[in-house]
């Protein structure tokens, strides 16, 4: 087999705005390519998601941990935990306890894993390796286990900004979303992007998504903060509800 190439810097950071920082990884398939949002906050910082654990993001983005920040994980797939051990303060629904995440850089057992229909899956899920001793095959993701569990209601604390829990099952059990109810930020995880949404992997409810996104439109949204593309704003939010919503409800009267 052809080794892959070594990729550095692993990490891609860009600067959102002055108080909030977004992290990726370039080197991996767009299916696993997913956000991780670090907010600044006056007395702790809040990180939303930890990736897929490839490379340490302790020792590729020490910045991250200057402040000991708050690690919330929307759910348990594995594009999502990765580094999540490398947290001290891991907060979570209890639906998404990081214990023996399945996962792997290979498409077909990407599919086989999430239970995806994806036939043409590439090999690998990954164009280069962060380091000339990276193994492919030898990838997983460590136990991180909640040093406290979320429920809906709660609140993340950062000293001049709260951010509200939201329960929104769906497309897992465990399913979170954040919303600073001040600016109208929502981080939303894998509840909402802009790109096809997914509903029908086993641990999948279509009739919780249904209802976790009616109650998405309800929320004076200004921006989202997706688990993976780009920012959107509360318009596009409220168009990306309206289509999920008329389809699945197309399906129901059928």
């Amino acid at each position: 087999m052809t080794r892959l190439p070594t990729r550095s810097p692993w990490f891609r950071v860009e600067r959102v705005t002055d108080d909030l920082i977004r992290i990726d990884e370039p080197h991996v398939h767009e299916l696993l390519r997913a956000n991780i949002w670090q907010v600044r906050g006056r007395e702790r910082d809040l990180v939303v998601d930890a990736g897929l654990g490839v490379a340490s993001l302790r020792g590729h983005v020490p910045a991250l941990f200057e402040r000991d920040p708050v690690l919330v994980l929307t759910h348990r797939h594995l594009d999502h935990v990765g580094s999540a051990h490398e947290f001290g303060d891991r907060r979570m629904h209890p639906a998404t306890e990081v214990d023996g995440t399945p996962a792997s850089l290979r498409g077909p057992e990407v599919a086989a894993l999430l239970g995806l229909e994806w036939p043409d899956a590439p090999d690998l899920l990954i164009n280069g390796v962060p380091s000339e001793t990276f193994e492919v095959d030898d990838y997983a993701i460590p136990p991180a286990p909640a040093t406290a569990v979320l429920s809906d209601g709660d609140t993340i604390d950062l000293g001049d900004r709260q951010l509200r829990v939201l329960h929104l099952p769906g497309h897992t059990p465990g399913c979170l979303c954040l919303f600073d109810e001040h600016s109208g930020a929502l981080f939303s995880g894998d509840v909402v992007y802009d790109d096809v949404l997914l509903d029908e992997l086993p641990e999948s409810d279509i009739p919780a998504y249904f209802d976790s996104m009616r109650r998405l439109r309800s929320l004076p949204v200004e921006v989202v903060y997706p688990g993976h593309g780009d920012p959107f704003d509360g318009d596009r939010l409220g168009e990306l509800v309206d289509a999920y919503v008329a389809a699945r409800s197309r399906n129901r009267s059928s």
